[in-house]
């Protein structure tokens, strides 16, 4: 470990670029590992957290108006994917705002998440305000874990505390696939 945040001393700015530019696609947990590695001072913490917010915020902002530019006209024809835009808008205008706020942690979610927001009626101005809330908690939340817990983490992983992990990640799993069948049930009923 010492030999990996050695590196990222060493080449902080490639690091910072790589961290914004990842963060602009997905919202994994690199950002975590970078608050671990700001607590143990191979980044600095102000920069952290200025790239992961600007890469979540821009990376959103770019999905969201992909969805509004492209999402009904790429849709044309395919019966499957207007039931699917269908169900989002449905979704979306009932639970919009808790959405933005809760998109970003399930992993994968965050890498299509704001295009669906795109096709609702939601104005630009109204989803970019929420969208730089919704990225300033997630920053907060992901660096400041990172920072705050990440010595402890490095220390149940080397004690061998992985097996717990995957235990919480399966039940957590288990419990958004039930989530999301219930959400779809709901939607439905009320199509």
């Amino acid at each position: 470990m010492d030999y990996l945040l050695g590196l990222i001393q060493q080449h902080g700015g490639w690091v910072y670029l790589g961290l914004f530019a990842y963060c602009l696609l997905k919202s994994g947990t690199l950002p975590l590992f970078a608050g671990f590695a700001a607590q143990q001072q191979a980044l600095d913490l102000g920069w952290v957290v200025a790239v992961v917010l600007a890469g979540g915020v821009l990376g959103d902002e770019g999905r969201f108006w992909l969805g509004r530019r492209y999402g009904d006209g790429w849709a044309e024809g395919r019966p499957q994917i207007q039931k699917w835009i269908r169900r989002c808008r449905l979704l979306l205008e009932h639970y919009g705002v808790w959405y933005l706020f809760l998109y970003r942690y399930p992993k994968g979610m965050r890498t299509i998440g704001a295009l669906p927001v795109g096709l609702t009626q939601m104005p630009w101005s109204q989803f970019s305000v929420l969208n730089f809330a919704s990225a300033l908690t997630w920053t907060n939340v992901m660096v400041g874990l990172g920072y705050v817990f990440g010595a402890s983490i490095q220390s149940a992983i080397e004690q061998g505390y992985g097996l717990i992990t995957l235990v919480l990640l399966l039940g957590l799993v288990a419990w958004g696939w039930w989530l999301i069948r219930q959400l779809e049930q709901a939607v439905d009923q009320n199509s």
